[in-house]
């Protein structure tokens, strides 16, 4: 097992996933919930967000080979739709866009709490990615899964701790969180593009 890769792998989801950003949005969400519906409704949004995630890493690859879409295809297009996350998040578009997505909703465990909040279109694409590396084995797509699952099992302890969260980082604390996980993220996404430009020959492996 290549534990470098797997913390790459853990760096990755924890950065599109964004737990840190996430959970304010919870909690602005669930306020006038009580707080036993407001653990139900975090349990409720982690569980969905894992099975969406899941149906991805397990067959999003057979779903890429149905539609005609090759694997390194698939790399320079979510890299460059992980690229495009880290801007909005270096540039605080992806909050406004999250906080919007939960003024408009009614039911918040499922949307926009679970499913775009958690389970994005960025996460769905790495979980894809990550599971699908060139060499791997079931080994390596379990460990890909036990992480995504250690990433969603964060979001929901912060999710039970939100109010103290928001309080404790403030809208500062969170900015900066925010953009150095885009920073990172930015990176991320270059190699990602670079491995799948050398799929095709057009870069170095």
């Amino acid at each position: 097992m290549d534990y470098t890769a797997l913390a790459s792998a853990f760096v990755t989801l924890f950065v599109i996933m964004d737990p840190v950003a996430v959970a304010p949005l919870f909690v602005a969400l669930t306020r006038s919930m009580e707080s036993t519906a407001r653990r139900a409704a975090a349990l409720r949004a982690c569980i969905v967000a894992v099975g969406v995630l899941t149906l991805f890493g397990l067959f999003g690859d057979t779903l890429l080979r149905l539609a005609g879409i090759s694997m390194s295809a698939f790399r320079i297009s979510g890299g460059i739709l992980l690229f495009l996350i880290a801007v909005e998040m270096l540039f605080e578009r992806r909050t406004a866009r999250r906080s919007n997505a939960a003024q408009a909703a009614h039911d918040p465990s499922v949307f926009p709490i679970a499913v775009p909040l958690i389970a994005g279109p960025g996460a769905m694409a790495t979980m894809v990615l990550l599971a699908n590396e060139p060499g791997t084995d079931w080994v390596w797509v379990a460990a890909v899964h036990g992480v995504m699952l250690l990433v969603v099992a964060i979001t929901l302890v912060l999710f039970l701790l939100g109010t103290r969260l928001d309080r404790f980082l403030g809208a500062n604390g969170i900015n900066v969180l925010t953009r150095l996980f885009g920073i990172l993220l930015a990176a991320l996404a270059v190699q990602i593009v670079l491995d799948g430009l050398a799929g095709y020959g057009l870069a170095p492996v």
